[in-house]
């Protein structure tokens, strides 16, 4: 999406060019729109704080600054010092890394969402934002609310080295802990997902929603083909595709995005208040209990909560598996 400031006797008008259809889109109108363009119908990049304003609550979300930043660990030079590109992404962005940290609640129940911002060196993943999901997954686990994982990357940070490839384990570890103890994830895989992120927390969560046409994978097209020498098949890596080959559960426009996830928070807060699932759902032997501060926990017995469509993802990631 690209911006036309046009200046007359009023304040300046901003104009939208789809990126895309290259349509002309008058600003107010993109706004109201979601940036989804009204001609083509592509999403175009949100910023964190956009991304959040449309999903929670209005007034009902906080940024939980964590005070989280990379560091030079390699001392590490390109075309320019490493420092010297933090410095100049946090002041394009207002963010200490590449995720927001934001809690808030959608209609009225809570959750917690760590929100990647592409505009902060592609949304790399460095080993600060690696913290920064895991402490988010942490914080669900402790107080037993969904977790929501919205992704925009290019992969893992090259100035971080091995480093920033540990967060891949980093961060599946955090999430493998809310799967044990039956605390929902939701991972949102927006244009462009790729490499590290791709193939860790964005499609380890239990339900992993795609926004139309979000290109995910570990490698790029282009690259692939040259690698391997043939055409790629039309569509390749994008929400659509990948959805056909059981990557991707769903599909919905930005604009369904929000009541999906007041769905899925209302499902798990209604088990987490009355201490365990909600009438007609199976769980395996063992009571849901709760500890002295009234957070509930697994019982010894090792209960786990269930739930139909988390059932159905792991059914179908097990015959891939098998196949």
């Amino acid at each position: 999406m690209t911006t036309i400031p046009v200046t007359g006797n009023d304040d300046a008008t901003v104009w939208a060019a789809c990126s895309r259809c290259h349509s002309v889109i008058y600003g107010k109108r993109f706004d109201r729109e979601l940036h989804v363009c009204a001609e083509c119908g592509s999403h175009e990049r949100l910023t964190a704080r956009e991304r959040a304003c449309q999903l929670f609550d209005p007034a009902g979300w906080d940024i939980v600054d964590l005070g989280i930043t990379p560091s030079d660990c390699l001392g590490f030079v390109d075309s320019k010092p490493y420092t010297q590109r933090i410095e100049e992404a946090r002041a394009l962005t207002g963010m200490h890394s590449a995720v927001l940290c934001v809690r808030g609640t959608v209609d009225g129940h809570e959750i917690i969402a760590a929100i990647m911002d592409f505009r902060f060196m592609g949304g790399s993943l460095s080993a600060a934002a690696g913290e920064v999901i895991t402490v988010a997954a942490e914080t669900a686990l402790s107080e037993w609310i969904p977790l929501l994982i919205v992704s925009a990357s290019g992969g893992a940070r090259m100035q971080e080295g091995a480093m920033s490839l540990m967060q891949m384990a980093k961060t599946n570890q955090a999430l493998a802990d809310l799967d044990d103890a039956g605390v929902l994830t939701v991972s949102l895989v927006t244009d462009p997902t790729y490499g590290g992120v791709a193939a860790s927390y964005a499609t380890a969560c239990d339900v992993v929603l795609a926004e139309p046409a979000a290109r995910m994978g570990f490698a790029g097209p282009r690259v692939i083909q040259q690698t391997i020498g043939q055409q790629l098949p039309k569509g390749f890596q994008t929400a659509e595709s990948l959805l056909e080959q059981g990557f991707v559960d769903e599909i919905h426009p930005v604009e369904t995005l929000r009541h999906d996830a007041q769905a899925g928070a209302a499902t798990r807060a209604g088990r987490a208040g009355s201490g365990g699932p909600r009438s007609g759902r199976a769980t395996r032997a063992g009571p849901v209990v709760r500890r002295g501060d009234g957070a509930p926990h697994r019982a010894p017995d090792d209960v786990r909560l269930r739930d139909p469509v988390v059932d159905r993802v792991r059914r179908a990631a097990r015959r891939s598996r098998g196949r």
